[in-house]
C-alpha cells in the first residue's frame, strides 16, 4: 500500500486539470505542464482533486502508484506556484552574472564558463554570489541547478565552490605537523 499514492492531489484555484489520451495537462499562471500517465495506474478527477488508483492485475501498479501521484502533484504545483532553487557561491574571486540568455560563471578556472539558460527557466543573480533558478518544471529546475553546481563542487577543506542554499558541507581538518 503506497502511503504517498493514496493521498489525493488538491487542485488549487487558478489551475485547470484535464485528462485525455493518457496525458494529464495542468494549466495555470506559470504555463502548461503535461504528465504522461502510466497504464498500470488509473487517474480520475473528482470534485477539485486528482485521485490515483492502481489497476488490479498490473505488475507495475504498486511501483508506479506513488510515482504517478508525485509527478501529478509536481505538475499542479509547478503550474500554480513554480519551483525555485538557490545556489550560493563561495570563494575568492568566484562570482556569477546573467548576461542576456546566458549565465557567466567565474569559478577560479583560467576561463569564464558561459551556461545557456533554456526556455521556461528564469535565472536571477541578486548579488554576485547568489544564483536563483526558477521555473514551472521541477525536474528541469533541479537539473539546471545540478549542472551549474557540477562546474565547481564545494570542497571539504575551505568550503569553496557552488553549493545549494540549504546544503551542509562536512568540513575536514587540514594537515597537522
Amino acid at each position: 500500500m503506497s502511503r504517498i499514492g493514496k493521498n489525493p492531489v488538491e487542485v488549487p484555484s487558478g489551475v485547470e486539470v484535464s485528462i485525455a489520451n493518457d496525458l494529464l495537462t495542468a494549466k495555470g499562471k506559470n504555463g502548461t505542464l503535461t504528465v504522461p500517465l502510466h497504464e498500470a495506474v488509473e487517474v480520475r478527477q473528482e470534485d477539485g482533486k486528482v485521485v490515483c488508483i492502481p489497476r488490479e492485475g498490473a505488475p507495475a501498479a504498486r511501483k508506479m502508484w506513488g510515482t504517478m501521484r508525485s509527478m501529478i502533484n509536481n505538475a499542479v504545483i509547478g503550474a500554480s506556484d513554480g519551483f525555485t532553487v538557490r545556489l550560493e557561491i563561495s570563494g575568492v574571486g568566484y562570482r556569477a552574472a546573467v548576461q542576456g540568455s546566458n549565465i557567466n560563471l567565474q569559478l577560479g578556472y583560467s576561463h569564464d564558463i558561459i551556461y545557456p539558460i533554456p526556455q521556461g527557466i528564469t535565472v536571477k543573480c541578486e548579488r554576485p554570489t547568489l544564483i536563483e533558478i526558477s521555473g514551472a518544471n521541477k525536474q528541469q529546475v533541479g537539473q539546471i541547478a545540478s549542472e551549474i553546481r557540477a562546474f565547481r563542487k564545494p570542497e571539504p577543506y575551505k568550503g569553496k565552490g557552488v553549493k545549494y542554499e540549504n546544503e551542509l558541507i562536512v568540513r575536514k581538518e587540514g594537515k597537522k605537523k
